[in-house]
């Protein structure tokens, strides 16, 4: 399946031998014989361009001792003794100790990563790393066709349902097919994808790593973003290691593996996060809160996983800018979890949705607007060109009590910001959820519960 390329307001409700060849030698010009002299040398560099050193402390040096004949020869033997005397002691105690029976401490691995407390950015020797996170998720990424169009009964009067003619048509237009790519995190057959690999299709195979096929299934589409979940009967399968995608750091390593242009099956290519919370407009959606990379996605990627360092999956791969080199969009897997989470539960894929229409607050909208705050989710003050009310009757938020003009700024304790908009926030609960919002209106901050609803799919 072909990736998508990339404002109103953001609608909650959406390779001869060559001869060798010597030049001849050049006669050296007159100057060189001549004693010419660069009539102003090179000055040294001021003392004072430098960080001044510091001063090596002098020992006085002691005066030699006085010879005297034999009487040297006692002092040195003496000497001699005594630090012979001395090591084989030090030897002793060593040996008592067990000082000597530890081994030595290995050398640090150039490969090892460092990190502290909590998520922090992995350094790691970037060839070794992309090496690991190949082997270890490898095997979790799968190529998923589709067809559309099913077989039809051959007529042998009918030249187009002959099988043999390449226009063989069984229904009325020439079956379709697709490839992208998918991700198992479940090892009893769940299979994470995009939504536009496999909407509309009527049959889906999905092949491993090792080139074993399995009939698969469409479980779910997601009514807010662009995932779908695929089901294979399988078990035992690898799954990958799923990661924290709200951890992400700008410029930190990632690895995305699918199959490009339907054919180079478990392609890798590497790159970096080019950044975070970024919105595009796709042929027909509104996408919120991607990660941009500029890991190399082509054609076929889609739905397959965009990985740290580690080998934990922190996005799946959805869209390139058209016209672009090196500027490719992923779907943070934070705003997957709660759909792997149904799905294994066995129950209908659902979003949560509280039904307001909103404006996601910068500086220069605060601006422009005279708004107190530069963050948040501005609830827009009237109905739309089209008459839409700014809140939904009969919505969660009008059984709460928004209203329009309100500001949201945060959800329980995460504010709402351009890195946090309040889908990809209220993403990560579940519809029945009682959140927390707080809101700015008329210079004070309330707190509303609302308990979220199900996001309708026709948004």
């Amino acid at each position: 399946m072909t990736d998508r390329p990339v404002f109103d307001p953001n609608d909650e409700t959406h390779p001869h031998d060559v001869a060798s060849f010597s030049p001849p030698p050049e006669p050296r010009p007159d100057w060189s014989a001549s004693g010419w002299i660069d009539p102003e040398p090179v000055r040294p560099t001021p003392e004072h361009w430098f960080e001044t050193a510091p001063t090596a402390r002098v020992q006085p040096t002691p005066p030699p001792p006085a010879r005297s004949g034999a009487g040297t020869g006692v002092v040195l033997s003496a000497a001699l003794l005594a630090a012979v005397l001395a090591s084989g002691g030090t030897l002793v105690a060593l040996n008592a100790t067990g000082a000597l029976d530890r081994p030595a401490a290995p050398a640090a691995s150039s490969n090892a990563l460092s990190t502290s407390a909590g998520r922090q950015p992995i350094t790691i020797d970037e060839s070794s790393a992309i090496i690991n996170v190949a082997a270890k998720a490898g095997p979790a990424v799968v190529r998923i066709t589709t067809e559309t169009g099913a077989a039809a009964t051959v007529d042998p009067n009918n030249p187009s349902l002959d099988p043999n003619n390449p226009f063989f048509d069984p229904n009325g237009a020439i079956p379709s097919e697709g490839v992208g790519s998918g991700l198992i995190f479940d090892s009893n057959g769940w299979i994470l994808t995009n939504r536009h690999v496999v909407s509309g299709s009527d049959k889906l195979t999905v092949e491993l790593k090792d080139g074993t096929q399995y009939s698969g299934s469409v479980y779910g589409i997601d009514t807010l973003t662009d995932l779908a979940i695929v089901k294979i009967d399988a078990t035992g399968l690898t799954a990958a290691t799923i990661g924290d995608s709200d951890a992400l750091k700008v410029g930190e390593l990632v690895v995305a593996i699918g199959s490009p242009l339907g054919t180079f099956s478990n392609t890798v290519t590497s790159g970096i996060v080019s950044a975070t919370g970024r919105q595009i407009t796709t042929d027909n959606s509104q996408l919120d809160n991607l990660i941009q990379t500029d890991a190399a996605i082509n054609p076929g990627n889609s739905g397959g996983p965009l990985l740290d360092a580690t080998g934990a999956v922190i996005g799946i791969n959805t869209a390139i800018a058209r016209d672009s080199t090196g500027i490719g969009f992923s779907i943070p897997i934070n705003i997957a979890k709660p759909l792997m989470e149904q799905a294994k539960a066995g129950k209908e894929l659902a979003r949560p949705y509280i039904g307001v229409r909103y404006t996601p607050i910068d500086k220069q909208v605060a601006k422009t607007e005279s708004l107190p705050v530069d963050q948040g989710a501005w609830v827009s003050p009237k109905a739309d060109s089209s008459g839409k009310p700014a809140i939904t009757p009969g919505s969660p938020a009008e059984a709460a009590g928004i209203k329009p003009g309100d500001i949201i700024v945060a959800i329980g304790d995460t504010k709402i910001d351009t890195e946090h908009p309040l889908n990809a926030v209220l993403a990560q609960n579940a519809p029945g959820d009682k959140v927390d919002l707080k809101v700015l209106r008329d210079g004070k901050t309330l707190t509303i519960s609302v308990t979220l609803g199900t996001r309708p799919a026709n948004l």
